[in-house]
């Protein structure tokens, strides 16, 4: 449905002005409007349709049990639907509340309490919450299951009427407040994204790395083909004997650990005396897909490792990992054990997997169908660009990171806030085509690192098993990337004795919690080797961030005080350029 006719001085967009007045620029908008919305959400990645014939076959097929439920389920929708048409149709006489009140925030607007928009909202609600409860009655095997039930959620979600201009109270009662020109001004927001490729969820003017973003004083003081090494400038008089080398995940910048001062984890070490290194990993051009699994160990790991003992004088070394620079650093340390040169002092993994038994909503998109369809395309050099692995991402939680942008942006023509976040999380990195097939058949697909032998790297075996350094493992209880679950599989996985703390909320939030704030709360248990229940039936819930209780814990592992360097590097290793590096600021595709 076309917005109402917009006159009294709304500026028509640039892209639509080949109508002849504004009267015939509405319609004109509204059809452009929509063509760039389906190009922009076209280009995220899609784990397919669901195959409803399967679906009903599943359903037809099922035994009398089965049966009974979906008609017991079938008759509660039909139930509930009656109730929602009865206040509509009488809504002055005494009915039960309607099936939903407040469970969803894409719903708070008092807008939505408005008897039509109501009908809407609930009737959604009912359909949306029968195809879930449709997947969870599938007799099918568990990986298709999973799969299904992702693909009924999208589904779902994109049926949402918040999503459409039509259908979304908020978004008539702001145009019609503005005179149509919220909807002028989303349709330029439009435009303008549909030149970046993609959603802006922030105001991408707003940071400038280096100067609002990875700006804790440092130099690079080490780089090669595929990363740069920092090594952070000491803020105390004393620094730790035992120096940190920190591992980020090459599927994004490093800063995503050093964002401003006041929740940057990099600034956090230095002020604690760490004597503080980080990779930042170099955005590949196409003529280095080439590089492996094998190639990110030795040069992205081992690399560094040296130049740390060379510049620190330490023969030991603290590391830490997050997400996959945990499973790629894991692997490292394996290497060395293998070679029997245990020189990590210590390991500390942030949401990082080593068993990929179960990888969560991540695993709708990876199945054996397409790890061939990749290795096959990736037999010639070439580069997974950013932007892919961005979308792919962002669809694990499509209402917040999809939906959520394009109701206020291109309907409510609201420009995006200024959130350090969600702007790194739009600065992806390429990735070398062989290391990203490598680690889909080998991890997600196969979980092969698990079992020692299995896989090589640099010459030798990787046995987890063999690393005996004392590990810190940190999981987040609403992770959808690595379930918190598969990061305490760890535990039972590394030689060593680990610690293993759950903090509250995601991925990314729970990790960048600063003590600066000291939000949340997290939870402690024994060191343990039983089940992740088990563990968790024990524990015990701490007010705040586990970065102090990490840091208590790393001072024991890093010897003892000594005068901070007054220069960075050394005579091998001299100073190249200042932190945060040229790497860093090199965008993907």
């Amino acid at each position: 449905m076309a917005p109402p006719p917009q006159r009294s001085g709304v500026r028509i967009p640039t892209l639509f002005s080949s109508a002849e007045s504004t009267d015939d620029a509405v319609p004109e908008m509204v059809r452009n409007i929509s063509t760039m919305l389906e190009r922009i959400l076209l280009e995220l990645p899609s784990a397919g349709t669901p195959d409803m014939p399967a679906l009903v076959r599943a359903l037809a097929g099922a035994g009398d049990a089965k049966r009974e439920e979906l008609r017991l389920l079938q008759e509660a929708l039909y139930r509930d639907q009656l109730s929602i048409w009865r206040q509509v149709m009488a809504p002055d006489e005494n009915h039960a509340s309607m099936a939903f009140e407040g469970n969803d925030h894409r719903f708070d607007a008092p807008e939505w309490n408005l008897p039509y928009f109501r009908y809407l909202k609930h009737a959604y609600l009912l359909n949306a919450r029968f195809l879930q409860q449709l997947g969870e009655l599938a007799e099918i095997e568990p990986h298709a299951k999973r799969r299904l039930k992702f693909q009924l959620r999208q589904m779902a979600d994109a049926m949402s009427p918040s999503n459409f201009a039509a259908t979304n109270p908020e978004v008539i009662q702001l145009g019609a407040a503005s005179g149509g020109k919220s909807f002028a001004q989303g349709m330029k927001l439009l435009s303008d994204d549909i030149a970046r490729g993609h959603i802006s969820m922030t105001d991408e003017r707003a940071f400038v790395v280096g100067r609002d973003l990875a700006i804790t004083p440092g130099a690079v003081v080490f780089e090669n083909e595929v990363m740069q090494l920092i090594q952070y400038a000491p803020s105390t008089p004393e620094v730790h004997e035992v120096p940190l080398l920190i591992v980020p995940p090459f599927i994004n910048k490093f800063y995503i650990l050093d964002l401003q001062p006041e929740n940057s984890f990099v600034r956090f070490c230095v002020e604690q005396g760490f004597s503080t290194f980080i990779v930042s990993w170099r955005n590949v051009s196409p003529d280095q897909g080439h590089l492996g699994w094998a190639d990110y160990i030795e040069k992205g790991v081992l690399g560094p490792l040296d130049a740390i003992r060379s510049i620190s004088k330490s023969r030991k070394i603290n590391t830490l990992g997050f997400c996959v620079g945990g499973t790629l650093l894991t692997c490292a340390l394996a290497v060395l054990a293998a070679r029997k040169d245990n020189q990590a002092r210590s390991l500390t993994l942030l949401a990082a997997m080593l068993d990929f038994s179960d990888t969560g909503d991540i695993s709708v998109y990876v199945d054996r169908e397409y790890v061939e369809r990749n290795e096959r395309k990736f037999e010639q050099p070439g580069v997974v660009p950013g932007s892919q692995l961005a979308g792919t991402f962002a669809t694990l939680r499509a209402n917040d990171l999809i939906w959520n942008f394009v109701i206020s942006n291109y309907l409510k023509g609201r420009s995006p806030r200024a959130f350090d976040l969600l702007y790194w999380n739009a600065d992806g990195s390429n990735l070398p085509g062989r290391l990203y097939t490598y680690y889909l058949r080998n991890m997600y697909l196969e979980n092969n690192l698990r079992v020692p032998g299995r896989l090589e790297a640099c010459g030798v075996p990787l046995d987890l098993g063999s690393i005996t350094a004392p590990a810190y493992i940190v999981a987040t209880q609403d992770d959808h990337i690595v379930p918190w679950k598969s990061a305490y599989a760890s535990v039972g996985l590394l030689g060593g004795q680990s610690e293993f703390v759950l903090g509250a909320s995601g991925h990314v939030a729970g990790i960048v919690n600063p003590a600066s704030k000291d939000r949340r709360h997290f939870w402690l248990n024994a060191p343990a080797k039983s089940d992740a229940e088990t563990w968790l039936a024990g524990a015990t819930q701490q007010t705040g961030t586990w970065w102090k209780h990490w840091a208590q814990w790393l001072r024991k592992q890093s010897g003892r005080r000594k005068l901070a360097p007054d220069v960075l590097g050394n005579r091998q290793y001299p100073a190249l350029e200042p932190a945060p590096g040229g790497y860093v600021r090199e965008k993907s595709a």
